[in-house]
């Protein structure tokens, strides 16, 4: 209900001690008093609780709306626990009307003792669960209010201090003091001689070398979690109307607040907000922080789908208040990748700050400040908060901590603290701010001052230059099981996510620049926005109510439907009147394609559209034939194959075999592949005795963080699902042969399709499974015999290197990983890859097999089935695919890199468009092609101004240095390079020649490169 119409509602009476609001409604209260007229010249506030019995951002929170002198109802400020005295005068006149309405949220909490049927509006309680609990005018007495913050800072101050310490015994003195000059009969009229007697204790200074702390306001506000993100907003106008009144009150007072989409919600929802936080922002009070659309989970994000955040929060902030963010501020992140630098660093940004690892279970960071390199050789200097915590609230026990923690202490003598109780919580309170008054400079504390982050990050880089050096990904060690759970989520985002660089992909080959007729610029910002939303990092990782997830996989779907119409109508353009097939990975095709279950000869060039070798079989695809006339044409066009044919056949133990001349695989009467030999390198990859593709059950049970983690005693209980009701050949070949095989266990079932094709070297594993498992945790083994210690696995713009044994603590706690479309086990010259489609969660450990040999086991993570916060997690129908890739060589040249990007962005059919027969095809081939196959052409766009440029980005995906030629298919008359956010690089980095339409690039080991290419117009 808007305010407007609450305003012309009709209302009943209630009382203090009444019901309200059933799990997830909205009561409005209209409140109406007179202040009496005796409290003339006093401090009057109206003290309102809503049935407050739980921490901020947990429970029921509620926003007033108050009429402005124009009439106009705006929001005045929220109401929290620790933070729901409204004020009506500091002097009233008495008599005065006071008015206003309570939009009061009955937000419930969600519990972790078990499944609660709250998660989800759908299945929530009906009934009331707040009472209001007060309702009434109140007299504030200043000095009292005062000698209660003077106490409270001078007592946690002293507890803090060690026994023997002097300054700890003469503040004990002087509390007595203030105590005796205390009278209780009279605490109005003595609480000034009780101030009077802490006055000297109060006012010694910190010494010179103490600590620096400087703190910013903060709200760090989860855009989904155990709310929806419709409650998100409201929680952001509750918190940020807080924030500005406060701001009102106190000229020092700073605030920092990052997300984008916060302050959009703002500008959309509650213009009148939005307004004065721009105005904050123009005086700089209000800091903007962060330069993300969301704070995102970067674990699993795609690497296009990071530089985005950070493209649209910057442009954001730059357009509607004319600031940029020096820094990334993502402090309750889940783990940060390796190449997270390298795409800060191309993004703009040279300051990170987090606090997410103080978390760890196993090992403590080494380091607060710190320089942070990644895979490419960028350096980023990071800085985790001593305190450890973002929701800071002055308490003395915070500041000694921060003192205590801080673990560069004679290098270095700052440290950043964000206080204000954040998840929608209120943010900072006067309470919090008259604790800072009394502490900025106080003897036995650190010095503290309210400051930007840039300006920490300013003065702390002046002072400590040569920090240490961490190299590689900040691995967090808890919440593991965030890279699984949730399946429906994570597949939606890699759907999207790949949907969205296939539709830039191919709007540019069909219509040119971002401003050219039918470009769809303003259809692909708001696609992109929602999923760069439902990114954040309790979304994403699997870690939100049931609401949220329920809405997510709807959101991916609208989303995606709507990419597919997008994709049509380029392709279609770009086709013609002739059906053809378009391949949007960026490698090359030669081999079986897979068409609605028919497979297709297929050789086409990367990122391009064209006809095939095989064409004859595409008007097939399309329905022109019947299933007997659909097979001839098939082998018709395997007559000018020149690969061997897949076949299928029995083996002589009951077993059944694929074998395509390249790989052999044999399956035991249980449907396990018992052995997978690469016939080409006379090499069996499955270890003695053992089976592969072997599915395992483990008990699942957190010990705190349900959805979140993954605990390493879980490996201690499994069940290997053996038993199938059927092992089944569906297709016998000759371009593609498949065995079917089905299990039931417990309440669920699975069925994997094994199917190979004709040529290739990669076996699919397609699996469709019913689930309805609580606390287990499914994998899939694959025992090999390969001897490593080492995994190597996908990350965004490259991969990783990381020990699979347990030598040290650090080795040990790195039990679960997280990959993107591949992790690798290779020994020198050979290695086996396991791919996946839509799974990021990957473990491998040294073993011995039943009869003594080493082997390694690498295994996926397929789905759990948590219960908090969301009862019903994964349960029901899933289908995703994973793939078995022996290969020779390193990741590079054996073909995983590019066969992860085929399994994910598969080849599709382009049925003649609208504009079919209207014009000639708009361009046959693609937009650009690179003549070195470790270079990884990740994104073709149209430049974000009109300009009509075109951006390509690519890396080098194999972690070696290379040169590489672009070649592009129309003329461009000039090609250079910019940072990922498509501004000029400088002079010494530009492109300084286009000849014969191409472009010679150097790149090193995993850098991306970002072009802007201007093409000849006309």
């Amino acid at each position: 209900m808007a305010v407007t119409e609450a305003l012309a509602a009709t209302y009943e009476p209630t009382a203090v001690g009444e019901m309200f609001g059933r799990p997830w409604g909205t009561t409005w209260f209209k409140m109406v008093g007179t202040v009496p007229e005796e409290w003339a010249g006093s401090t009057v506030d109206a003290s309102i609780n809503l049935g407050f019995s739980f921490m901020p951002g947990f429970q029921s929170e509620g926003l007033i709306w108050a009429p402005e002198e124009s009439g106009e109802w705006t929001p005045r400020r929220g109401l929290h626990p620790f933070n729901h005295d409204v004020s009506v005068g500091a002097s009233v006149a008495g008599g005065e009307a006071v008015s206003f309405l309570i939009e009061a949220a009955s937000n419930p909490p969600i519990v972790a003792h078990g499944p609660d049927r709250n998660s989800d509006l759908l299945t929530a309680a009906t009934d009331p669960i707040y009472t209001l609990s007060r309702a009434e005018l109140v007299v504030v007495n200043i000095d009292v209010v005062e000698l209660r913050e003077d106490i409270r800072a001078l007592t946690g101050l002293m507890n803090q201090l060690p026994l023997d310490q002097p300054r700890r015994h003469e503040i004990l003195r002087a509390l007595e003091a203030a105590l005796d000059a205390l009278v209780l009969e009279d605490i109005v009229g003595s609480a000034p001689a009780a101030r009077a007697a802490l006055a000297e204790v109060l006012g010694r200074p910190a010494v010179p070398s103490a600590h620096r702390i400087s703190a910013i306001g903060h709200a760090h506000i989860d855009s989904a979690w155990l709310w929806p993100i419709r409650e998100t907003i409201r929680k952001c106008a509750r918190t940020f109307s807080n924030v500005l009144a406060l701001m009102d009150d106190d000229p020092e007072f700073r605030f920092g607040c990052s997300q984008a989409v916060q302050y959009e919600w703002m500008r959309v929802h509650y213009p009148s907000i939005f307004e004065r936080i721009a105005r904050r922002v123009a005086e700089g009070r209000w800091v903007v922080i962060g330069g993300m659309w969301v704070e995102a989970d970067t674990n699993l994000g795609g690497g296009e789908a990071l530089i985005r955040q950070f493209a649209h929060g910057q442009a954001y902030f730059e357009e509607h208040f004319g600031v940029t963010c020096s820094e990334v501020w993502i402090p309750d992140v889940f783990g940060y990748p390796a190449n997270l630098p390298q795409i800060m660093t191309t993004c703009g940004f040279e300051r990170f700050l987090t606090q997410k690892l103080s978390w760890n279970k196993t090992n403590r960071f080494p380091h607060h400040t710190f320089w942070w390199e990644g895979i490419d050789g960028s350096t980023v200097f990071t800085h985790f908060p001593p305190v450890e915590t973002y929701n800071a609230t002055f308490d003395a026990g915070e500041l000694a901590h921060s003192v205590r923690t801080f673990t560069d202490k004679g290098r270095a003598t700052r440290s950043l603290m964000p206080f204000g109780f954040g998840d929608g919580g209120g943010g900072p309170t006067q309470r919090m701010l008259d604790q800072f008054h009394r502490v900025r400079n106080l003897e036995g504390s650190p010095r503290v001052e309210i400051e930007s982050p840039e300006e920490f990050f300013d003065a702390a880089i002046a002072e400590y230059p040569d920090a240490p050096r961490w190299v590689g990904e900040l691995y967090f060690e808890m919440h593991r099981g965030t890279f699984t759970s949730q399946a429906g989520t994570k597949a939606g985002n890699r759907r999207c996510e790949l949907l969205l660089r296939e539709a830039e992909l191919w709007c540019v080959q069909a219509y040119g620049g971002r401003s050219a007729d039918g470009y769809p610029a303003a259809a692909l910002d708001r696609l992109w926005k929602v999923v760069l939303l439902h990114q954040f990092h309790d979304i994403l990782p699997g870690s939100s109510i049931g609401w949220v997830h329920r809405e997510a996989e709807v959101a991916y779907a609208e989303v995606a439907a709507e990419l597919e119409q997008i994709i049509a109508a380029a392709l279609g353009r770009l086709g013609g009147d002739t059906p053809t097939l378009a391949n949007p990975a960026p490698h090359p095709v030669d081999g079986v394609v897979v068409l609605s279950g028919t497979g297709f000869p297929a050789d086409l060039p990367a990122d391009a559209q064209g006809l095939s070798d095989g064409s004859v079989a595409i008007p097939v695809m399309l329905g022109a034939l019947g299933v007997d006339e659909m097979r001839s044409a098939v082998k018709a066009a395997v007559t000018e194959w020149s690969h061997p044919v897949v076949s299928t056949a029995a083996t002589s133990h009951g077993g059944l075999m694929l074998d395509n001349g390249r790989l052999r695989v044999s399956l035991d009467r249980d449907g396990l592949i018992e052995s997978l030999f690469d016939i080409e390198h006379d090499r069996e990859l499955v270890a003695p005795g053992e089976r592969a593709n072997l599915l395992q059950l483990h008990q699942d049970f957190p010990n705190e963080y349900d959805a979140w983690d993954i605990e390493d005693f879980y490996r201690r209980r499994w069940t290997d699902l053996v038993d199938a009701e059927s092992v089944e050949i569906i297709d016998r070949g000759p371009l593609v042969a498949r065995i079917r095989v089905t299990r039931a266990f417990r309440d669920s079932r699975i069925t994997q399709t094994l199917e190979l094709r004709a040529g290739s070297r990669r076996l699919d594993v397609i699996c469709e499974v019913d689930w309805h498992e609580h606390e287990q945790l499914l994998k899939v083994a694959m025992p090999l015999d390969i001897h490593t210690d080492e995994m190597t696995r996908e990350i965004q713009f490259g991969h990783l290197r990381s020990a699979i044994h347990t030598n040290t603590s650090w080795d040990a706690a790195r039990f679960e990983v997280c990959a993107h479309r591949w992790a690798d086990i290779s020994e020198p010259g050979y290695g086996f890859a396991l791919l996946n489609d839509s799974k990021y969660g990957y473990d491998a450990t040294r073993v011995r097999t039943a009869g003594g040999d080493p082997a390694t086991v690498l295994r996926l993570t397929l789905l759990r089935g948590t219960r908090y916060p969301d009862p019903e997690a994964d349960q029901g129908q899933h289908r995703f695919t994973y793939s078995l890739l022996p290969h020779s060589g390193a990741v590079g040249d054996g073909g995983v890199v590019a066969e992860g990007f085929h399994l994910n962005a598969p080849m599709r059919v382009v049925s003649p468009g609208e504009h079919a027969g209207d014009t000639a095809p708009v361009r046959t081939g693609p937009f650009v092609l690179v003549d070195q196959p470790s270079v990884v052409i990740e994104t073709v766009k149209a430049a974000d101004d009109d300009s009509g440029d075109v951006i390509v980005r690519l890396y080098e995906s194999w972690g070696g240095r290379t040169t590489a030629r672009l070649t592009f298919a129309a003329p461009v008359s000039a090609a250079r390079q910019t940072d990922a956010r498509e501004r000029d690089a400088g002079d010494r980095r530009a492109v300084a020649e286009v000849a014969a339409n191409s472009v010679d690039l150097s790149l090193r080991p995993f850098q991306i490169v970002t072009l802007r290419v201007t093409p000849v117009s006309g």
